[in-house]
């Protein structure tokens, strides 16, 4: 039964009603249903991607077909998981971050099925849509056309006081229930199909799982607040007279907006449904016309390579750099949290080895990714656990996780290509995460090279090798990773380098780019890299102000680069990405990529 609603002022129903039903595989198995509308041009002029709003699903999107009236151009429009014709518990997902990376998986299907390049692809996405579009934009730095956001619901007036955090205490007591909509169709459009078609649309979902409506704020905030990170053309459409969601957060998401080409239109008298208002002419015109701008004159990429001599990141990090007034509020606030660091490694071991070695150190790392609290006595393991449990520690083991994922599939891929399998790592800190990833491999490396320029890393790695009885093939070493001419010279040369958890400690992309461009020259065509990245931190001034580094105990400043930072930097070199994992706060990446030129 066809549910989804006609178009008052559609010209045409012929390519509406002509959708092709698909599904595609994501990233856990789950099969998401989509529509496809071809182009009807033989040779494309590229693609565009809707993302509906929350609660509905892709055929509340499909009158956008004809209204933005670009018949070159193939449309699609997902149901997003839990929601429309797609499986899953009504309104349920595992994350925020698990529908976003559905959406990473989506768009792999267009590259692979349909041929359609990032490059190729616009997105329009509509309030809960837009907030994942634009968490995706920003996680995952997609070199999309252009962006347009409807609504985004960066902040839903729940008008019950205190209702947020009511939901957080509830969901830690009793576990995910769901919350249902109070929004009715009348207070969403004026158009009276639409609200007919709303009302009588069986796969709208009303309910929304409790940890899905948690994560849209944290994720929400995030975004707008690190918007900067974010360099795609994008527009910006507000409706006027919103009853859902909060005007506020949508105005500072795009003061923050990076992007040298970015609009802000506000349509007053608009409710929330602002592509299916009644007068959604006003709209759909202004998206046209940005997006077919974006396709036939595209804006120059902004080059983020020198965004470590001047940049939102470089700001930040000198910010955090400066020393604050010793008897300041803030100076005195900090102080104590140095001497609770301090005392804190009286009883616990996790702190102790931070202390000693550097809170950044391999070291530490190692401890962390055993995850087993151990102190002086019951005090002692109980503030271990909690120093264990810390976001950014959290963070990182769940990268240990994405890079032994990516570390197998780059060497099933590279197995199936014909390449022995040559691993190297070039700041492996003790090695336990790549060793744990070998592990778990069909078949064997031709070779495993660790390398760690400390001496402490070197002598802890080789003892974790010589306990797992490996063979003679893997090695570890002490060397520089960041001088290029080794790097480059190194035999047998490798099919996959990694680098994990090491350009995040230096804010220089001088030293980056000598170490990428010395991977580069070892590395032939069709071998790859796996790369790390912090694009975020929530604890930055914390780490910065409390924490100290392995480079002589001196404060630990981080310089954030944002992914679509790294991304270039990796490129410059002569690689091309083509997977990405980020955890679900977004703190760490890990990113696979293949070398593809001379750089």
């Amino acid at each position: 039964m066809n549910h989804e609603p006609s178009s008052s002022n559609r010209k045409t129903d012929r390519r509406t009603a002509s959708a092709i039903e698909r599904t595609f595989s994501t990233h856990d198995g789950a099969e998401l249903f989509y529509r496809y509308w071809p182009a009807a041009s033989a040779e494309p002029k590229g693609a565009v991607i809707l993302f509906h709003r929350g609660h509905e699903h892709g055929g509340r999107m499909a009158h956008l077909v004809d209204e933005l009236e670009m018949p070159d151009h193939a449309f699609y429009a997902w149901d997003a998981r839990g929601h429309g014709r797609s499986p899953g518990e009504r309104g349920y997902s595992p994350s925020f971050a698990a529908s976003v990376r559905d959406i990473d998986s989506f768009m792999s299907e267009i590259r692979d099925k349909d041929s359609f390049a990032e490059a190729d692809i616009a997105v329009v996405a509509q309030s809960v849509g837009a907030v994942l579009a634009a968490t995706w934009v920003h996680d995952y730095a997609p070199k999309i056309r252009a962006l347009v956001l409807a609504s985004p619901a960066f902040s839903v007036k729940l008008y019950v006081p205190f209702a947020r955090q009511g939901i957080a205490l509830w969901q830690r007591w009793k576990g995910r229930f769901f919350v249902n909509s109070y929004v009715k169709a009348r207070f969403l459009t004026h158009d009276p199909e639409r609200i007919r078609s709303f009302e009588a649309d069986p796969l709208i979902t009303r309910p929304i799982a409790s940890n899905i409506l948690l994560d849209l704020y944290d994720h929400a905030e995030r975004i707008v607040a690190d918007a900067r990170a974010i360099t795609v053309p994008t527009q910006l459409l507000i409706s006027g007279s919103d009853w859902v969601v909060r005007h506020g957060p949508q105005h500072e998401f795009f003061v923050n907006l990076a992007s040298p080409a970015k609009e802000r239109h506000v349509l007053p008298g608009f409710f929330h449904d602002t592509l299916g208002e009644r007068d959604r002419a006003k709209a759909v015109v202004l998206a046209r016309r940005f997006i077919v701008r974006q396709f036939d004159a595209p804006e120059p990429k902004v080059n983020l390579t020198q965004a470590d001599r001047a940049g939102f990141t470089r700001d930040e990090a000198d910010r955090l750099a400066s020393p604050l007034a010793l008897l300041s509020p803030r100076g005195l606030y900090w102080a104590l949290s140095r001497a609770f660091i301090r005392m804190g490694g009286w009883v616990s071991n996790g702190i102790a080895t931070g202390v000693k070695t550097g809170f950044d150190s391999g070291s530490t790392l190692d401890y962390v990714y055993e995850n087993e609290p151990r102190g002086l006595g019951p005090v002692g393991r109980l503030v271990d656990r909690t120093f264990l449990d810390a976001i950014g520690w959290r963070g990182i083991r769940q990268r240990k996780l994405n890079l032994e994922e990516l570390i197998g599939r780059a060497a099933r891929d590279l197995r199936i290509a014909g390449h022995p399998l040559h691993i190297l790592d070039i700041a492996a800190g003790h090695g336990r995460y790549v060793l744990d990833a070998i592990a778990n491999l069909e078949e064997p490396p031709a070779s495993v090279r660790l390398q760690d320029y400390s001496d402490i890393n070197v002598e802890k790695g080789k003892a974790l090798i010589s306990q797992r009885d490996l063979p003679d093939s893997v090695t570890f070493r002490q060397a520089d990773a960041f001088d290029g001419e080794a790097l480059a010279a190194i035999e047998p040369a490798p099919d996959l380098a990694i680098v994990s958890g090491l350009y995040e400690l230096f804010p220089d992309n001088t030293l980056i780019r000598g170490s990428l461009g010395g991977l580069a020259q070892a590395i032939e065509p069709g071998g790859m890299l796996i790369y790390t990245n912090q694009p975020w931190h929530p604890q930055l001034e914390m780490i910065a102000r409390s924490l100290t580094s392995h480079r002589g105990g001196q404060a630990w400043v981080m310089r954030r680069r944002t992914q679509a930072e790294m991304d270039q930097l990796v490129e410059a070199a002569g690689f091309e990405k083509v997977d990405q994992r980020i955890d679900e706060w977004g703190i760490f990446s890990v990113s696979l990529a293949r070398r593809v030129s001379s750089a």
